[in-house]
């Protein structure tokens, strides 16, 4: 078939970026010829238009969805303003979707958080107009959001975040959203968790890639190398890795962020940067160091995220909620050990899978301190656990489950 994916952005080292890859890689193996259009796109994706008022920075895009959920916007003005974008992209879409004659079409999350409301009014009336099988991967939800909880123009929300419609298909990545989806909206999903590539060997811990990584962050062989690889969004809990570091009292111990500040402000990153002085934490927010991998290959002069993962003593990921938790299902295939949040989805589709991680409940304590000195002093332990999630994520969360997902997806949306 020919697939069309469109998304607000398709770059960098968002959590929607990383799945959309993976399902580009399984349907791409699967013999699909793909297209993909969004408002920012990494080098790598060469068949891809480029569209920049698809992003949801687009100034004009910005300023309406940020009136529409402003209790003091005038519900005219911005429904107005709103269906004149959407009617700028509609025609750029049509022409994108007929020049390529796509068979069906995947709507990474622009129909599930409303960044970019002009954009998920738009996607309803192509594929309403065209009547594309379309399969909405939906990430996250409006109303996870507090942000998004008052809204001048409700009923663009009921049209078209997700829509409901006779050719569309629902993916949700966890349970709590299924459920969550059939309460507020009355549709069904099919529930596809995150996944990684577990064909490959379990990848062996790199002395090289460690001293390296390790000397251009000024650390010697002594100190622990702590790991948070996620993006600095106050959601992310990042408080907690800074207070267990501290807690650790390793004078040489750094803390290292991979991924870049900025899509919610840099407020958050001012706030923990001042708290790890504090703390007396050595923080270093590294996000211009690190590019997402590509089949292992990435974007020079960067370091890649493996690299991270090879590097790391340990991994944080305190997060306060997450559509599912990338980080975590990429921790099973490096067997790098994990602080972890036991936040909702976690507790409801995460933890029964059986991988072993040492858990907090939004807070650290004595015993958390204890329990990572004890596993990290113990690399008989440490092997044996990285073994063990390795097999946890090959069984439960590999490409071999998203193929069987994508094939059955794409039978049910073209019948």
């Amino acid at each position: 078939m020919k697939i069309g994916i469109v998304a607000t952005r398709l770059a960098g080292v968002d959590g929607v970026t990383f799945e959309t890859a993976k399902w580009e890689a399984v349907l791409d193996g699967m013999g699909h010829d793909l297209r993909l259009c969004a408002g920012e796109v990494d080098a790598l994706r060469y068949q891809a238009r480029l569209v920049p008022p698809m992003h949801f920075s687009y100034p004009p895009a910005a300023r309406v969805t940020a009136a529409a959920f402003d209790a003091g916007s005038d519900p005219t003005a911005v429904r107005a303003e709103i269906d004149r974008l959407a009617g700028l992209l509609l025609p750029v879409l049509l022409d994108w979707a007929n020049l390529h004659a796509l068979d069906a079409l995947i709507v990474e999350n622009a129909w599930a958080i409303p960044m970019h409301l002009p954009l998920g009014i738009a996607l309803r009336r192509l594929v309403e107009e065209l009547r594309l099988p379309t399969i909405g991967h939906h990430h996250d939800f409006w109303w996870e959001r507090e942000r998004f909880s008052t809204c001048v123009v409700p009923e663009l929300l009921e049209e078209a975040f997700p829509p409901h419609l006779p050719w569309v298909e629902h993916v949700t990545i966890n349970s709590l959203a299924a459920r969550a989806l059939r309460d507020h909206r009355g549709l069904e999903s099919t529930v596809v968790p995150n996944v990684f590539d577990f064909s490959s060997p379990r990848p062996r811990r790199s002395p090289a890639i460690r001293r390296q990584l390790r000397r251009e962050l000024g650390m010697t062989d002594e100190g622990l190398l702590v790991v948070q690889p996620t993006r600095v969004v106050p959601r992310k809990g990042i408080e907690l890795a800074i207070e267990l570091v501290g807690q650790l009292e390793d004078p040489d111990a750094v803390l290292l962020i991979t991924s870049p500040a900025g899509d919610e402000g840099l407020d958050y990153l001012m706030h923990l940067e001042r708290l790890a002085e504090r703390h007396k934490v050595n923080l270093r927010y590294a996000a211009d160091r690190f590019a997402p991998d590509h089949e292992g290959k990435p974007i020079r002069p960067a370091h890649s995220l493996h690299d991270a993962y090879l590097a790391a003593d340990l991994l944080t990921y305190p997060s306060l909620y997450e559509g599912y938790g990338n980080a975590l299902v990429e921790a099973l295939f490096y067997g790098v050990p994990v602080v972890v949040n036991r936040y909702p989805v976690y507790v409801a589709d995460i933890a029964p899978l059986g991988a072993r991680f040492i858990e907090i409940e939004s807070a650290i304590t004595d015993d958390t301190v204890r329990e990572v000195r004890s596993l990290l002093g113990n690399p008989r332990r440490l092997r044996e656990n990285a073994r063990h999630n390795f097999d946890v994520g090959r069984r439960k969360l590999s490409y071999t489950v998203l193929r069987r997902h994508l094939r059955k997806l794409l039978n049910d949306v073209a019948d």
